[in-house]
């Protein structure tokens, strides 16, 4: 049986509940998914929720449930993941941050740590989510960038991918982007903003909207990708949409060139508890 050890943050953390009132405390986190399985716990598998309850049990001397904006797949990074957790435990926001930080490993970093309503769910709560999709489009790949952007050695025509991504505003049924396994009773989703940047020798996919499908975007872009190496035109990529057929769409691209970059609330932090 595994003893639990003293950490120089315990004795911050009492272990009585005594006289204190149940807290629910925000984190927005930052995490390179390379090393993950993804978010989600799962057995005998590194995930990024399994090392930050196993630091905040170690933390807190009790095991708490963290709940988080979206489920990453394996191999996918976040710059803006938000998660939040209850606790009966007497919490410093600003302890615990220090903590989470020493005991996670360099591929995970809470950026920040504080108090939010009682009732907030991430994943509810959300009025939009921003990714980027990041491609590097060069004969070779670059050691630097190779753990977040897709190499693509042949030459992409930007121009077409940016006038086929426009039609992506607004709201659309994106029944012919889901994964096959999505369990999403309604496949319609609301798009604010779907662009190609270009940035240096990369090719930057950015879209916002309310809520994404499994696999969602990585469906749109390895079919954008396929625009731009005139394997389909503008024209059929646009029908897509009305196809409402997975079958017809592009190959998924793969998941490190995915990031989670924000997630936006009315209010995320509350003000600190009396």
């Amino acid at each position: 049986m595994r003893r639990w050890r003293r950490c120089p943050w315990q004795k911050e953390f009492s272990s009585s509940t005594e006289g204190v009132r149940a807290v629910r405390i925000g984190m927005v986190l930052e995490y390179d998914g390379t090393d993950f399985h993804g978010w989600q716990i799962q057995p005998d598998r590194p995930t990024v929720q399994g090392v930050l309850e196993g630091a905040l049990a170690t933390i807190l001397g009790d095991h708490v449930r963290l709940d988080a904006a979206g489920r990453t797949d394996a191999g996918v990074h976040a710059r803006g993941q938000v998660a939040a957790f209850s606790t009966g435990r007497p919490v410093d926001c600003t302890r615990l941050q220090r903590g989470l930080n020493a005991l996670c490993g360099p591929g995970i970093v809470a950026q920040r740590v504080g108090p939010v309503g009682d009732d907030f769910d991430p994943r509810r709560d959300a009025s939009s989510r921003l990714y980027e999709y990041r491609i590097r489009n060069a004969p070779w790949p670059s050691p630097f960038t190779r753990r977040h952007s897709w190499h693509v050695h042949r030459p992409l025509d930007c121009f077409a991918m940016k006038r086929a991504a426009v039609a992506l505003v607004g709201q659309h049924d994106f029944s012919s982007f889901q994964a096959a396994d999505c369990d999403a009773e309604n496949p319609t989703r609301r798009v604010f903003e779907s662009e190609w940047r270009t940035v240096g020798e990369d090719l930057v996919f950015r879209i916002a909207a309310t809520a994404f499908l499994r696999h969602m975007v990585r469906n749109v872009v390895g079919t954008l990708v396929q625009v731009g190496s005139k394997e389909r035109t503008v024209e059929d990529f646009l029908g897509l949409l009305a196809a409402r057929d997975r079958t017809r769409a592009g190959p998924t691209a793969p998941p490190h060139g995915l990031c989670l970059v924000k997630v936006e609330y009315d209010r995320l932090f509350a003000a600190s508890p009396s």
